[in-house]
């Protein structure tokens, strides 16, 4: 009974001391074990993996592709029009050894301040290098430049460990105090290219219209020419059929000459004609004395 009561407190602590000297290391993590806070070995493998307990410590990194959103600031291009520019930057610890001498106790917050302002630094000097300007910066050539960032980014950020994998800018604006500006000046622009654009529709149209006109005076001028010209054999035709008519029988001809005449000229509700009684326009009437006709 008596070893069973030594035995158990003595079992209870090397099964507190073996689970102690155990850790896990995530396949999403990097480990690295301290003793007495200086590093003895680093854990990189997923897995099982022991320690000396009260003696030595395992602090663990996350071994996936983190963000980082850097602060909004401003940078002056070469043509001088400022821009308000923020990126963000995707990276990883490559170097835990590395990353634990350069931020000691730190961890991530320390080191993302650190590369927040590799990054500013960087975007200053490439967007304003001699040739970057705000235009360069706004088109589709800013690729080549957020790839420069990178490089350069990267290159200063392995004394801290880390490989930068990628840089973006989020967004390139100008300053609140000179949007108005470049608004209204926009808008002039834009107003005088539609002056310009109604100018020459304007002058295009006039075009049309004198174009139109003259077709429509050339056109009537034909027609007329055509009509007069149709009129004209009319009339001749006319002369002809009655020379013809004239011709085959005079005397009827001249009746009929009358009768068209009398048509005419008793044409009204109220006419009325007064002629002398001899007149030859009653030959075929046989008057002899002055008669009326309504």
């Amino acid at each position: 009974m008596k070893r069973v009561t030594y035995f158990l407190p003595i079992a209870v602590i090397l099964v507190a001391g073996l689970l102690a000297s155990i850790f896990i290391v995530d396949e999403r993590e990097k480990a690295l074990v301290l003793q007495f806070g200086q590093i003895k070995r680093v854990k990189e493998e997923p897995g099982l993996a022991f320690k000396i307990p009260l003696i030595q410590e395992v602090v663990f990194y996350d071994d996936r592709i983190l963000a980082l959103d850097t602060d909004t600031i401003e940078v002056t291009p070469s043509d001088d029009r400022r821009l308000v520019v923020d990126a963000f930057a995707r990276y990883r610890i490559a170097d835990v050894v590395r990353f634990r001498q350069a931020v000691g106790v730190g961890g991530l917050p320390a080191a993302e301040s650190r590369l927040s302002s590799i990054l500013n630094a960087q975007i200053r000097e490439v967007l304003g290098a001699d040739q970057v300007t705000s235009d360069t910066i706004l088109s589709e050539d800013r690729r080549i430049l957020m790839n420069r960032i990178r490089d350069q980014s990267r290159a200063e950020a392995r004394s801290l460990g880390l490989d930068v994998v990628d840089v973006r800018l989020k967004q390139t604006n100008l300053p609140e105090q000179n949007l108005n500006a470049t608004f209204e000046r926009m808008r002039a622009e834009r107003e005088r290219e539609a002056a310009d654009e109604i100018a020459r529709g304007n002058e295009a149209a006039q075009r049309v219209r004198a174009q139109a006109d003259r077709t429509v005076v050339e056109l009537v001028s034909e027609a007329n020419k055509e009509s007069e010209i149709v009129r004209g054999e009319a009339d001749a035709e006319r002369t002809t059929i009655y020379a013809e008519a004239f011709g085959a029988d005079r005397e009827f001809f001249e009746f009929f000459r009358s009768l068209s005449a009398y048509e005419q000229s008793l044409r009204g509700e109220n006419s009325s004609l007064v002629i002398s009684p001899d007149s030859e326009f009653f030959n075929y009437f046989g008057a002899s004395r002055g008669v009326a006709v309504e």
